[in-house]
Parts: structure tokens; sequence; C-alpha cells
């Protein structure tokens, strides 16, 4: 029985310090967990593992560093807590634990395994350490098939064993009716296999399951043909050109052009040989020879495009071009460029696998300029960003649309309740309530608090399109603007972002924008703010409170006339700059469409 001496493998015994010993190879590593008890070494884990393409380009201390962290991170559930002393036939990775080595893969790794509660590195010579050698470069043999696709397993079709000496014991191997097989061992696998079809034999009419078929084949491997290696769906039987001749007699088109071969226009262009309609076409622009190709009937166009496009071994999938070149020196009929283009812009698979190298189809439409200052806002989340000493996180931010004024308050968390007192807070009692708020549809803007609140307080809240940011870009631009900008001011190690925030937002409110011609802090109070670098006015003129507000009035007009055609100007060469090269797409209700998935890339790997 499996939980009775001699084990396969034990359980580690408290106390004591465990042995690993690893090595790599250049296609794999292994590793042995091993324990000394009582003078005798037990055998705790085993592992092997295949290195990736990247990893195989690693230097040979790169790759004994990383047998050793690999084997770590496998077996963390038995080491972790315990002394452990490393072996390696790798010299040069016996001082990693005591000093620097002049390699940053290795150094990072040992920062890695600054957690275990490693005793010592110690060197054992390469005769010496066969088990993880061997794990580390079993199986060498190439042809074989290491892989079993099916069932997801390295593992080897048959192997040989020695001939039995004395000291054997005949009841340990599998014996069969056949003594010439007696030295074959079957397939072997680590997880049951699934359930069988039986198949039926086409000449005796018996049943066979595909265990009896593996077996029977296991020493006649040569007796298999080429063709029960391909896959079944490498069919290229799409198209049939036996049936040419009957498919042109039945198309009308061409019987028309073939009762017409007696006119000389007709033969300049068409031919015909053994009853079959032939096109002449030029061998190339520059050359007046022509070759014959087959006229092919509308009846079998599909099955051609299908065999020489849709199929893995003529076309792939692959695109207009290859497709046309495969078929131009073969097969006419009128149009033929166009057909196959329109054949493989319906193909669901290239539509759903290809990667477009075009401008995604649809014009810009800009939004319209708000009438004046704070009627429309923007509001959107920047963050989780590195954690300050205020805890504050992440940073919430409104832009008007009109005057492009930014504010922005740094905030602990994104949640409902926080988004709701920081914009009544800091937005509503400072500048106002607005006519509209826009904002992306995540749940801290789109949840019932923020609705009680709109109707309590009388805005207009809208939502951008989902997963389309472009609809709120006047404030992720501004995102892309601030990160930088705090990133060169603010001090690394502290993380204090926070901090330099609001004096970032001013510079950029006193600076001209480059859409209105302006500066936000102008359109909004009517002068240019005074900073610490303007000198101190010595003179002071002080005018009445009402004819600075006349002259206020007129100033503002100003501002905002100029400012509205400056948007509006910058918005149409913004338009013609997007709109150019750009297919603009008209969707009707019931159009089938493919929409795409947003998966982030971590979750493919």
């Amino acid at each position: 029985m499996l939980i009775t001496a001699p084990l396969f493998l034990h359980y580690p015994i408290d106390g004591l310090p465990l042995i690993l010993t690893a090595d790599a190879s250049s296609i794999a590593i292994g590793g042995v967990l091993q324990q000394e008890v009582e003078g005798t070494l037990r055998n705790l884990y085993y592992h092997s593992q295949i290195i990736t393409p990247a990893e195989r380009k690693y230097s040979t201390i790169e790759k004994e560093a990383l047998a050793i962290y690999k084997c770590f991170e496998r077996m963390r559930s038995l080491i972790l807590g315990r002394s452990i002393i490393i072996m390696t036939d790798h010299c040069p990775l016996c001082c990693i634990m005591q000093k620097t080595i002049k390699n940053n893969r290795v150094n990072r790794i040992t920062l890695l395994l600054q957690e275990y509660n490693i005793e010592k590195v110690i060197r054992i010579r390469g005769c010496y350490n066969c088990l993880p050698d061997y794990l580390s470069r079993y199986p060498l043999e190439q042809e074989d098939e290491l892989f079993n696709i099916e069932y997801g397993l390295a593992s080897k079709d048959s192997f040989s064993i020695p001939p039995l000496t004395s000291q054997d014991k005949v009841s340990d191997i599998p014996l069969t009716t056949d003594t010439a097989k007696s030295h074959i061992v079957a397939t072997m696998t680590l997880r049951p296999r699934k359930r069988q079809p039986k198949l039926l034999d086409d000449s005796t009419g018996a049943l066979h399951s595909h265990d009896d078929v593996a077996t029977s084949d296991l020493t006649s491997k040569s007796n298999i043909s080429a063709s029960s290696k391909i896959p079944a769906h490498f069919s290229t039987n799409y198209f049939d050109i036996t049936h040419l001749k009957t498919e042109q007699d039945k198309d009308p088109f061409i019987q028309r052009i073939i009762s017409n071969l007696h006119c000389k226009s007709y033969r300049l262009s068409f031919l015909q040989e053994d009853n079959i309609l032939y096109k002449l076409v030029s061998i190339d622009r520059y050359s007046e020879r022509k070759r014959k190709v087959i006229y092919l009937p509308s009846s079998m166009i599909t099955s051609l495009l299908r065999a020489a496009h849709d199929d893995p071994i003529n076309g792939g999938h692959f695109s207009l071009a290859r497709t046309y070149h495969k078929l131009k020196n073969h097969f006419w009929w009128p149009k033929v460029q166009n057909t196959i283009y329109k054949y493989i812009q319906s193909c669901r698979l290239c539509k759903q696998y290809n990667i477009s190298r075009y401008k995604k189809y649809g014009h810009l439409h800009p939004i319209s300029p708000p009438a004046g200052p704070f009627e429309l806002i923007g509001i959107d989340f920047c963050g989780p960003l590195a954690r300050t000493p205020r805890e504050n996180q992440y940073v919430m931010i409104l832009t008007d649309y009109f005057t492009r004024h930014v504010t922005a308050v740094a905030l602990p968390n994104c949640t409902a309740e926080t988004t709701a007192q920081s914009l009544f807070n800091d937005f509503f009692c400072k500048y106002g309530v607005p006519s509209v708020i826009l904002s992306d549809r995540g749940t801290h803007f789109h949840n019932r608090l923020m609705e009680n609140i709109q109707k309590l307080i009388g805005y207009n809240h809208i939502y951008s399109t989902a997963y389309h940011p472009q609809t709120n870009g006047v404030v992720e631009r501004f995102n892309a603007t601030f990160i930088p900008q705090i990133a060169k001011l603010q001090n690394a190690q502290a993380n204090n972002w926070d901090e330099y925030l609001q004096a970032v937002v001013f510079a950029y409110n006193s600076g001209i924008h480059k859409v209105t011609q302006f500066s936000p802090y102008q359109l909004l109070f009517g002068r240019s703010p005074r900073l610490p670098i303007h000198a101190p006015s010595a003179h002071y003129t002080f005018t009445k409170p009402h004819d600075y507000f006349e002259q206020l009035k007129r100033t503002l007009h100003i501002f905002h006339e100029t400012s509205r055609e400056n948007i509006l100007q910058q918005q149409q060469l913004a338009k013609v700059r997007y709109d150019r090269n750009r297919l603009n797409l008209h969707l009707k209700t019931g159009d089938k469409v493919l929409p795409m998935l947003r998966i982030p890339d971590h979750l493919l790997r």
C-alpha cells in the first residue's frame, strides 16, 4: 500500500533542515527536496519544468539560479518556515547569500529568496548531482512524441526494458502472449483517459476502442499511413474541378460566349478547347502575350473561394492579395478581385481574429462648446496612485468645457459617498451648480446616491458611451498631462504627490490653452493672475465698483466670444485631421456586428 513503508515520498519532520538540490539544462530545470533522517535521505518532492524560449537564452548562472527559484516557488508550502540547505553543482552560486553578484537577474532572484530561512549554499560535484540532472534533461529523444496532445501530459509512447537477470522477478514484468513483444511496455499516462468511442472496422464490421487501436499499433507504427496523421479538418473537398464541364454547360453567360466565338471580338478574349471555355488574359501589363485560364462558372465561385481561402492547406484565411495571386493564373470570372474582396470581408473568422491596420470606422463628432462657463463640466477619477502619507490614493478631476478650467481634489478612495461629498464641498460651494455634468459609467458616478443629489440640487447628469473614453476626452487629456508634471516634482521616496497637486493645477489654469488661446484663469475671472515672478505695482488706481463691473463684463464678453470662435476653429481642424482616410460606418437597427472583447492581457497568458 502507498501508506506503508517503503514510501515513494515522505512528509517533512519538524526540527530537521531540508535539502534542496537543483540543476538546469538548456531545455528544462529540475530539483529534488530531501531531508536527512537518522543518516538516510528521504525524498519529499520532485520538480521538473520546461523553461520558456526566452529563459533558454539565459546564461548558465542565470539558469541555475532560475532552477533554485522555481523549486522554491513550487515547494513553498513545504519550505516556508523551515531551515533549508541548497546544493548546486554551479560553484559561482555558492556565495549568492553573502555578497552581490555582477548579474542583475541573479541578484533579483536572491532578493526573492530572502523570505526563506536558507542556512547555506553548498557546491556538489556534477557526478553526484544525478537526480536533478536527470529531471532537467530527460527525455532527450526529439523524435519521440513527448507531448500527448489529447491528455496534455509529457509521456512516451513506448520504451524498452533490458533483458532479465537472475536477480529480477518475473512477476514484476507484465507478460504478453506474444514473446516477441515481451520487452514492450504500453503507453503510460499520469491521469485517467477519457472514455473513448468505439470504432467500426470497415472490413470486419467489428467494434474496437481507441485503446485497442493504440495497443495494436504500438508495435506496428511503420504500417501507419501518412494520411492518417493529417487532421480531419484539413479537407480539400470544397472544390471539384471534374464538375467544370457540366457547370459550364449550365451557365447561360458562358453558353452565350461560346455561341459568339465566331465573332472576332470574342476570339481575341476567349478560347474553347476540349469543350471547356478559357479566358485569354495578358501575362503582365507590359506584355502583349496572353495565357489561357479557365472561365469559372458562377455556380462554382463560392466553392473555389472556400477552398482557396478557408482551407488550411490552400488558403489559411490569408489576405486578398495572397488569395488573388493564387487564383489569377488558373481561373477567371467577371470582377474576380471584387468578388474575392467581398468574400474575405464577409469571413467571420478573419473579422474576429485579424488585426486591423486601418483607422477605426466613424468620423469625429465634436461636442459643441457651451454658452458660457460651467454650463458643461466633465468629471473623472485618476488612480489608484501611490498612497501618500495623508492616505490619498485617487484624484477627482473636474474640467469646464468652455474655459478649460480644472479643479482637482486628492481623495483616499473613490466610493460614491466620497465622490458626492467632494463634489459638493469642492465644486458646488465654490463655483455653483453646473447645468450638465458628463462622466463615465463607473460605480462612483452611476449610483443611487448621485441620482438623489442630482434631483435635490438640480442639474443634469449624462454618461459617456461604454468603453469609449473619448466621449469625455477633455478630462482624459488632462489626466495624461498632470501625472508627468507631478512626477517631476514629488519626492519619490515619500510619495507626497498630493502636496504638489494644487500647485500643478494652478500652473495649468494660469497658462495659455492651445484651443481657446486664453488661460482658463482669464476666461473665468476676466484678468490674468498675478504670479510671484511679477514685479509688484508701485501705483494703485481705485475705481468705482460699478465702473469696474461694467469693464469686467465687457472684457469677459470679448474673451468668451473669442474663445468660442477659437474652440470651433480648433474642433474643425481636429475633425479634418481625424476624418482623413477614415471610412464613416453607417449602422442600421438589426445589423449584425462583432463586439470587441475587453480582456486584460494578463488573462490571456
